[in-house]
């Protein structure tokens, strides 16, 4: 696996999004249902060379529709782009380590926790919950968030959680992309803190690249956001392959 297969992921993943737009070697994913920069972002195509005027076009599909200009993308695979990014104003906002997991270096921990697939609204719902606090209250709650999490288990990727003893909430869970590139992207993990050191982590994160693998992707990939989910990515079978790049334009700087 290289970076430009997981910049070509970022590409179809984008595409697949409710309202996507496509213009000088850019891929902008639009949702309607949120304006959250974490859904609402764009990711050039490998070995994009977009111009000033490429770069004001994307900007604008932005503007217009009054979301944040922001782009997630493996610099590597694109070279070009991050220069001409930060000559329209882009500034960095973070650089992630991204680790690799593939079937031979799946390693499925012995910790007894039980994994579940959520199948009801309440299960998605719960999750979303869950999610939404562990993360520190970054996005609330939300139907649409509920909603988004079963589109993904129901358009071919992966939604895994763990439910609290006797009872309909959830300690922690996390989801997984459909397969594009030969590759799918685990992403939103989380456990609420009350009940992290328990190996729920590890164990959602295992079941679901167990589950991408059973539906023929070569390899999962996700992104590192500090030392204790490190850890947990490793002893699951998760190794560093590379980085990606995050930037965006803050209103009244750059282009127009």
């Amino acid at each position: 696996m290289d970076d430009t297969q997981v910049q070509q992921f970022a590409v179809t993943h984008l595409r697949r999004r409710p309202a996507a737009v496509e213009a000088g070697g850019f891929v902008a994913g639009f949702d309607p249902g949120t304006d959250s920069p974490y859904v609402n972002y764009a990711t050039p195509l490998p070995g994009a060379e977009p111009s000033a005027r490429d770069v004001a076009a994307l900007v604008a599909a932005f503007r217009e529709r009054g979301l944040l200009p922001r782009l997630e993308f493996v610099p590597q695979a694109a070279p070009a782009v991050a220069t001409a990014l930060r000559a329209a104003g882009f500034r960095t906002e973070a650089v992630h380590d991204y680790l690799v997991c593939t079937p031979r270096t799946l390693a499925v921990p012995a910790s007894g926790v039980h994994v579940e697939t959520p199948s009801t609204d309440a299960d998605f719902a719960a999750v979303d919950a869950a999610l939404a606090e562990a993360f520190g209250g970054a996005f609330p709650p939300s139907p649409e968030g509920a909603r988004r999490l079963r589109r993904t288990q129901e358009s071919g990727g992966a939604v895994r959680f763990v439910r609290l003893p006797g009872g309909t909430e959830c300690a922690g869970g996390g989801s997984c992309s459909a397969p594009a590139a030969g590759t799918a992207e685990l992403a939103g993990l989380g456990t609420r803190p009350a009940h992290r050191g328990r190996g729920i982590a590890a164990a959602v994160t295992a079941a679901l690249a167990a589950a991408l693998f059973a539906r023929g992707a070569s390899s999962v990939w996700l992104e590192s956001s500090g030392p204790d989910a490190r850890r947990v990515y490793v002893r699951t079978g998760f190794r560093p392959a590379g980085t990606r790049l995050y930037v965006s334009l803050p209103e009244g700087t750059g282009v127009r």
